[in-house]
């Protein structure tokens, strides 16, 4: 099985806040930095640290030569990352004293992906090979449709969530991963179960994993249904965390894992990362992953 995930190249700038900016106020930051992201780019390296290997096919503008080196370094191919005369895109983000981040999106780059680019893209592509999506870029539903008619196995993260999920061609999906948002402007109804049954019933994906944050991810595929605990570790930043755990969910996937070990790894892998700063820089690999899931305590420790 191939790994082809599609998706978004952003340049963050985090500010660390006391608390999120409310409308009207002006705050001082305790600190700006820097990162590489884009739920593309963060599920990409998660899926490598996974273990797997994934090809990432993308758009970036002449100032995004940073987010190949991050790619490539963590062993992600990007020959089919173009590069366009277009803004890369990027987020501000806040993150709060408990760990809570507040994102603002500019698609940049990621919104000129035409028709195009994505055909002669696919052609590298068969039948049961993976094609992961996020929700960051131009032509998803195009996407969707023409990976489903290439035999491919669709995996959408349905984030962030707007009015154009529901036009989505999203019975061709195989596993739809979304949050508690995401679930319910899908499902219309906030509560968790109903979320998954509900998808499940639409045809909204053949498997449905619902992330809780700190109360765990719940699966269905309408055959059963469970629920998985989070791990209690020390928060220091939630950014990247879902990217960590869709990448590594995915990776489980095509390592040959039933779903609750893909579960178990994923919300693992997800715990560590928000003990560290950052988004593609606190994406743990599987080896520190399994480590943590045998001595029960995080590899590398806290990390501001």
């Amino acid at each position: 099985m191939k790994i082809l995930d599609f998706g978004s190249l952003n340049l963050d700038t985090v500010y660390r806040v006391d608390h999120i900016v409310q409308p009207g106020e002006t705050l001082l930051p305790l600190f700006v930095r820097s990162y590489c992201g884009g739920k593309g780019l963060n599920q990409s390296i998660a899926i490598a640290r996974a273990g797997c290997q994934v090809f990432h096919a993308g758009r970036v503008g002449p100032d995004g030569s940073r987010l190949l080196d991050q790619l490539k370094e963590a062993g992600v191919d990007v020959h089919l990352v173009e590069t366009v005369e277009a803004r890369t895109g990027h987020t501000v983000i806040q993150v709060d004293s408990q760990g809570q981040n507040a994102i603002l999106l500019f698609g940049g780059a990621n919104r000129v992906i035409e028709k195009t680019f994505i055909d002669r893209t696919l052609k590298g592509f068969r039948k049961g090979d993976m094609l992961v999506l996020q929700n960051e870029i131009s032509e998803v539903a195009y996407l969707i449709q023409r990976g489903s008619e290439r035999g491919m196995r669709i995996c959408f993260n349905a984030s962030p969530a707007d009015a154009a999920l529901v036009q989505y061609p999203l019975h061709l999906v195989h596993t739809l991963l979304v949050n508690e948002i995401e679930g319910s402007t899908l499902a219309g109804t906030d509560d968790p179960d109903r979320i998954v049954d509900v998808l499940i019933a639409q045809g909204y994906g053949k498997e449905v994993v619902l992330t809780l944050g700190k109360r765990g991810v719940l699966f269905g595929d309408g055959k059963r249904k469970f629920r998985f605990k989070s791990f209690s570790v020390p928060v220091v930043d939630t950014t990247g965390a879902g990217d960590t755990f869709t990448g590594f969910y995915l990776a489980g996937v095509a390592r040959g894992l039933d779903a609750e070990s893909c579960l178990l790894y994923a919300t693992a892998a997800a715990s560590i990362c928000v003990t560290r700063a950052g988004a593609a820089e606190s994406i743990p690999d599987w080896e520190e992953t399994a480590a943590f899931l045998s001595s029960g305590s995080l590899p590398d420790g806290p990390k501001p």
